[in-house]
């Protein structure tokens, strides 16, 4: 809790996942994906309750074993990959305000995919938007200038290239990009309204808390490979 306004955390984790098979519990660092949630959970004060979305036993219980509640299973229509965000934290609102006889002024999303999210990058995220009266903050992390969108490509018919943006035409040094930044999954937050109401996860005032540290976002084998990595890395430096 934090100047009154109770918050929940929703562990967004289905068992569908095409990519990596079984996602949420895979292993980095001898630890599922669903278990580093909720060691991190554990050490924000400002959480009151967290409870995982998904439609799978087995993610169930391991997050259960981590001090995560799981009192309901995600109904098969939420289960797709082709569902937002908005819908699964919607449903995960609604049954958990009816389990628990009560209302949650926020909610926090905390997606298992970000392995190396920090307590303080969460409570920070909370407290930016509580402080700055935001309808949601998102944590992003700056887009290296070689992602930068000028500088995409796009193939067209034939192997023909072309530009993405017909703006990247006229970059020739990097100096001249503007900063991007892109979602790096460590923490989402909105309030009650922003979600039940304007019924979006990007509100009429959404803040960015910029993360400048490294952080990896499991979507592919290949990242589960690189976590590891700098995992072990961090280790050897200490």
């Amino acid at each position: 809790m934090i100047q009154n306004q109770s918050i929940l955390a929703v562990i967004p984790a289905r068992g569908g996942s095409k990519g990596v098979p079984l996602k949420n519990l895979r292993t980095v660092g001898g630890l599922s994906l669903v278990a580093h949630v909720g060691n991190v959970v554990a050490k924000v004060t400002e959480i009151d309750r967290a409870v995982v979305s998904t439609d799978h036993e087995g993610i169930a219980e391991a997050a259960e074993a981590s001090g995560i509640a799981a009192p309901f299973r995600r109904p098969e229509s939420l289960s797709g990959d082709r569902i937002g965000d908005l819908e699964v934290l919607s449903h995960a609102l609604k049954v958990s305000e009816q389990l628990d006889g009560c209302k949650y002024d926020i909610v926090v999303m905390l997606q298992p995919t970000s392995p190396f999210r920090k307590p303080e990058q969460v409570s920070a995220c909370i407290r930016m938007l509580v402080e700055g009266n935001w309808d949601a903050v998102w944590t992003v992390s700056p887009t290296d200038s070689k992602s930068h969108p000028f500088k995409q490509l796009l193939i067209g018919e034939a192997d023909e290239l072309d530009l993405y943006d017909s703006a990247g035409a006229q970059i020739i040094a990097r100096q001249q990009l503007e900063p991007v930044y892109h979602r790096n999954g460590i923490a989402y937050a909105f309030t009650r309204e922003c979600l039940m109401e304007q019924k979006t996860i990007r509100g009429r005032r959404t803040g960015a808390l910029v993360i400048e540290e490294p952080c990896v976002n499991i979507d592919t084998e290949w990242d589960l490979e690189l976590a590891e990595f700098l995992l072990s890395r961090s280790s050897s430096d200490e």
